[in-house]
Formats: structure tokens, sequence, C-alpha cells
């Protein structure tokens, strides 16, 4: 070990108090050894009042509980770390996405026998409960995963009922909840999100008077914009009340009550056959659960007419099925309880299996990363804001997760695609021979 590494630990601890004195003693050993090979770290040092700050020169990491410690070492995972700072048991000032390297570089710990001993013994001198959490832990309860109707909305209303308030201090005007589509790296969010509510209506070819579903509409963006600039009857179904109800009052506010309906629905619960010309799933297919796709492709082929396109917009993972890993855990206890993510090829063979017929897949994973980034930068500006909203617990896990998937997006671990699709059977060529009329 170099010497900077010699003297991570400095400060002494303060307190009479011969138990806790010993517990900080034990955190700090911890930490030492933790921390001996993390890049750019110059200091760990106790402060007055018994917390632990860890610095960088890119952040600074405050532990205010050593239960996290505790945690980090039985569990041999950094899940406790994310858990801790959405509690307010870690606070860390300066660069987020330099911290969530701790997430990688804790995944990789490789310690002796002796070691690891060392670790484990001290941990036992730490305090099994926190001492300084006040409320309620933040997390999603328990969802089963069965996808159930009832399950599902409660899942829905967990991430998208919080506040139309929250969402609309950053997300762009139109509030679209997805990958924006940038054409250069200097666009605004709101340039890259109006690029991308186009760009799905180019690729689905409206033409005025047709008959256009958008399966989970969110706050009603896409059918909006649809009807507006492609003359389209658009219809949006959604989960969310808040949506819903958000997406009411802008249909009236716009003058598109003669173009547009929204409605609170299943998409098990869609009626009737070949009701619609044209169709968009946009970041909702994560929701429905691996075992449901079948049907989630069945019941869109049902209404869509032959000949009628489908574009499904959503993410994909770089590893088939839905493991339980510490990515997966993360996001079903904080973010999305009831999301599933599965491999671009598996989501196109369920679609083939369907009957549909696959036209095109475009990757758009660097338009998510700077999406994220967007969104981040702008959360972050208004957090004052944002807490008369939401709570600081709530703040923390949008903003954690934000950061967390941009940086995931960037590394490639996690993508996002479109895929266009047709019903067989229509009388004409569903798409053009070539793309010239999409990107010209």
């Amino acid at each position: 070990m170099n010497d900077r590494n010699n003297n991570l630990v400095t400060g002494s601890f303060m307190s009479s108090n011969t138990a806790e004195a010993g517990q900080s003693d034990a955190a700090l050993r911890i930490l030492k050894h933790l921390l001996r090979n993390f890049p750019g770290t110059t200091g760990v040092r106790l402060l007055a009042d018994n917390h632990i700050e860890v610095s960088t020169p890119a952040f600074t990491l405050l532990l205010k509980d050593t239960v996290v410690l505790r945690r980090l070492i039985f569990s041999r995972s950094p899940l406790p770390l994310a858990d801790a700072y959405i509690n307010g048991l870690i606070d860390v000032e300066g660069d987020l996405y330099a911290a969530l390297g701790l997430k990688q570089y804790f995944q990789s710990f490789d310690f002796s026998l002796a070691v690891r001993w060392a670790l484990l013994r001290d941990a036992w001198r730490l305090p099994a409960k926190p001492k300084s959490l006040t409320g309620t832990p933040f997390d999603a309860g328990n969802f089963s995963h069965r996808h159930s109707k009832g399950s599902d909305q409660a899942a829905i209303a967990f991430h998208y009922d919080v506040s139309n308030l929250f969402y609309k201090l950053w997300l762009d005007k139109q509030m679209v909840y997805s990958c924006g589509y940038f054409e250069s790296k200097d666009d605004t969010l709101e340039q890259a999100q109006e690029h991308k509510l186009d760009h799905i209506c180019r690729k689905l070819r409206l033409r005025a008077g047709e008959r256009f579903l958008d399966v989970g509409c969110g706050w009603g963006a896409m059918v909006c914009w649809a009807a507006r600039h492609y003359g389209v009857r658009a219809h949006g179904i959604t989960l969310s009340q808040k949506q819903y109800e958000y997406a009411q009052a802008r249909i009236q506010t716009e003058g598109l009550g003669d173009l547009v309906t929204v409605e609170l629905r299943d998409y098990r619960d869609l009626e009737g056959e070949a009701v619609y010309d044209k169709i968009s799933s946009i970041g909702m297919f994560e929701h429905v659960g691996l075992a449901n796709l079948p049907l989630y492709n069945a019941t869109i082929k049902r209404v869509l007419r032959p000949g009628g396109l489908f574009l499904n917009h959503g993410i994909t993972h770089d590893e088939e099925g839905w493991q339980r890993t510490i990515d997966t855990e993360f996001i079903n206890r904080y973010v999305f309880p009831d999301g599933e993510l599965d491999t671009v090829s598996n989501i196109q063979h369920r679609m083939e299996a369907a009957g549909f017929e696959i036209h095109d897949v475009e990757a758009l994973r660097p338009h998510y990363a700077l999406t994220l980034r967007h969104w981040v930068s702008r959360l972050e500006a208004r957090r004052e804001e944002a807490l008369e909203y939401v709570s600081e617990s709530a703040y923390r896990v949008w903003r954690l997760y934000m950061a967390a998937c941009a940086l995931e997006f960037e590394a490639g671990g996690t993508g996002i695609y479109q895929i266009l699709a047709s019903n067989p059977g229509g009388t004409e060529p569903a798409v053009p021979l070539t793309r010239k009329d999409i990107y010209a």
C-alpha cells in the first residue's frame, strides 16, 4: 500500500463513550480496507458529530450512520449504499456520477480470507439498526411480478402518480417521459423530444383521418402531437390517474377535443378487432412482464388492422431474462416495482411469434444517455421546488436512479430500441421500398 493509502484515516473520536469509540474505530478500519484502492480517495476522517467524511477530488461522501458499513459487509453488495443515500444515511456533495463509481468498485471486492474475517469482526461491532433514520424508509413494498391488473395498476401509481408538478419541473414542455431523439449533442431537451415525437409519426407514416392508438400514453404528448401535426384521430390509454387527469385537461387546453381522447384502461381490456390503423407503445412494454409479452403482442395485433403499423419503443437489457441482480433489485425496490427487461433479440422473437412482420429496428442508446443527463441536471437545478411536491427520499430516488441509468446506457449494459412492425394482410405494402421519407 502506498503512503497515501496508509494515511487515509485521520481525525480522532470525540466522545467519552467507550462503546461508541469502539464502533467508530471499527468503522474507520473497515473504510481503510474498502477504499485503499478506490481511485482518487484523498482522505477518510471522523468528524466531531461522529459522522465520517470520505474525500475525493470529484465528490465528498458523508456517512452519517455506521450501520451502513455493517450492511455493506454482511450483504457483500453495494445496494446498502443506495438504500442509505435514499434514506438520508449518506450524503453526496459534488459529482454524483463520479460517486456512482463506488458501485462498480464495491462489486469487484477480492479480499484475502484474513481481511474478510477482520472486516466481519469489525462489522459485528457496528449497530444493527440505524440511529439517525427519520420517517418511513422509501421502497415500493412487495410486488409479486405476477402482473395482475390490480398489481400493475398499483405499480404504475407508485411511479407515475407521484405528482404531475414534480415531473413538470424537469421534463420538457411536452411532458415526454421517455428517450429523446438528438440530431446533435447540442440540441436542447425540448428539441430532442419534439424530434422524437415527429420521428415516430414519420415512421408510422401517419395520415390525416387515420385511427391511431398510443398504448401507455403518459401525459398525452404523443396523441396530441400526432393529432395536431398529422390530423389523425388519436386515442391514448394509461393506468395512471394523474396522467389521465393531466392529459384530459391538456386536450381541452390545446383545442383537440374533436381529434383526441384518452381513458384509464389496461391494455388487456382493449376491445374489438382491426380498430386502429397505426399503434405506438412508448416506454410501456417494460411494465408488461416477460411472461405477459405474448398476450401484449397478441392484443395489439388483434386491434391493429391488416397492413397497419405498430411501433414498439422500449428499454432492453444485455442479458436474457430478468434475473435477480443488484441492478434489477434496485429498480424493482425503488423505481419500477413491476419492471422487467429482456434482450432486443428476444423482444423481436416474441413479436414475430405473435405474427408481426418486422421492418425496421433502430438503436437509440446514446440518445437515452443524453436524455437522462438532461433530466438529472434539470432536477438538481430545481431541488427546492421539487421538495414542495415530493419527500427528500423520493427526490433522492429519482436523482440516483436517473444518474445511474445514464451511466448504464453509456456503458452499454442497457439499450433502447424502436421496432417497427406490421400486421400482415394489407392490400398495399406496409412501408415504402426505401426509408427516404423518414430521413429526408
